[in-house]
């Protein structure tokens, strides 16, 4: 009996190993693309309401700013190196020629949509405290990706 429950332990302790070091090893620029798209998913309805075309949530508000403040956490460490030739990706040179300022637009993205979280109440309070969290998005994507 001990011999099976110390088989079990290492078989446990084994397949962990191995799950983490699945997600550690993938591929960072479907990784990042992963994360990018959970942005674009969790933000979709903010115009919106930013307009008045749909009704004020604050939860869907609150789901999109947590998003971006745990994505922005991940994003910086997803650009070990420049794509490969032939690699889909519209990330410019540019991030590695300037990998400080580049991550520090995500540090400013993360920070700006944490203080956001409390302010953000209302319709108007939306409208007042979100153009900046997206001003951000745009500074990084005119500066940093290729256009499509």
């Amino acid at each position: 009996m001990r011999k099976i429950i110390i088989f079990s332990i290492c078989f446990a302790i084994a397949g962990a190993a191995a799950i983490a070091q699945g997600f550690a090893q993938e591929d960072p620029v479907a990784a990042r693309q992963k994360l990018m798209k959970s942005f674009g998913a969790a933000l979709k309805p903010i115009p919106d309401m930013l307009k008045g075309a749909a009704p004020f949530d604050l939860a869907v508000v609150q789901k999109a700013l947590a998003t971006i403040v745990d994505g922005t956490k991940e994003l910086p460490n997803l650009y070990p190196e420049p794509p490969k030739p032939g690699e889909k990706s519209r990330a410019l040179p540019k991030i590695w020629e300037e990998k400080a300022r580049f991550v520090g637009t995500y540090e400013k993205l993360g920070k700006d949509a944490a203080a956001a979280l409390p302010l953000i109440t209302d319709e108007a309070s939306l409208k007042a405290n979100f153009g900046k969290v997206a001003g951000n998005c745009k500074t990084c994507h005119d500066e940093f990706r290729k256009p499509e």
